[in-house]
């Protein structure tokens, strides 16, 4: 019997450890992180009027409690919505590289012409809303196509291409603006604006080119990493969609090797 409420013990500590942990790992970086530290300082107020008997305190946090509820709610919501819309994912989408290859390529072809555009990869959070209000393509990803896109003379270069598993699902795609806007510079475009607005809501990965300095950028998860060139951006692509698999420790190998020079 104290086996089984042990084993209750250590699963319900694990449970509160991974709650606390994917919280934590959703407002890093945000604007919410802040507010965070703030609610934690209030929390270790009301304990401390409590150990010490300071009831006013004690009083006014406890009638502040039941509004303070809907206010987080309301402060929260982006990582709420990014949290729950993560939330049942078995795993991670992995592109191909020949995509993210004539993605980049595409990326360095607009960058040289400092011609602007915006390119959204699809992962595990669906974007059918987004691409329902663009124009349908359905087409094979391709250097070219996405390029000639983005070209001016384009009627559908004022917008977002979206590409969903491997294929390019739509062009011309309004994209949400962040929820946070005082955290965004402001000498960043709209389409970087778009870029950070699109991975704040979902998980999707995007491409941008400045059409101001031709600089390329890639948006994921909130952030914007700035100043990459064709290459980088394949990099970071690369890490994004596809982890390298991990490096076994073989044995035999170094045995051998060991009793080729008399240590073993």
């Amino acid at each position: 019997m104290e086996a089984m409420t042990y084993w209750k013990m250590a699963l319900e500590v694990l449970m509160l450890w991974y709650v606390i942990y994917m919280v934590l790992l959703f407002v890093k970086g945000t604007h919410s992180e802040q507010l965070l530290k703030g609610i934690i300082i209030i929390g270790i107020i009301f304990l401390v009027s409590q150990q010490l008997g300071l009831d006013s305190i004690k009083w006014i946090l406890t009638r502040l409690f039941p509004i303070s509820v809907i206010a987080l709610v309301v402060i929260f919501q982006p990582e709420l919505r990014r949290g729950l819309a993560q939330l049942g994912q078995i795993g991670l989408h992995k592109e191909s590289a020949e995509v993210l290859e004539e993605i980049s390529g595409a990326a360095g072809n607009l960058s040289r012409r400092k011609t602007g555009s915006l390119i959204v990869i699809e992962r595990e959070a669906g974007l059918k809303s987004y691409i329902e209000s663009g124009t349908e393509i359905g087409a094979k990803v391709t250097n070219y196509l996405l390029t000639s896109i983005f070209m001016p003379q384009s009627p559908l270069h004022d917008g977002a291409v979206i590409i969903q598993r491997g294929r390019l699902a739509a062009a011309g795609c309004v994209l949400p603006l962040p929820q946070e806007e005082r955290s965004v510079p402001k000498v960043l475009g709209m389409r970087h604006r778009a870029a950070l607005g699109i991975s704040e809501e979902t998980d999707a990965v995007c491409v941008v080119v400045s059409e101001e300095t031709g600089a390329i950028s890639v948006a994921c998860g909130g952030r914007l990493s700035q100043g990459l060139d064709e290459q980088s951006a394949l990099k970071m692509l690369k890490n994004l969609f596809n982890k390298p698999a991990k490096k076994t420790f073989r044995m035999a190998p170094y045995f051998f090797k060991a009793a080729r020079n008399g240590k073993a």
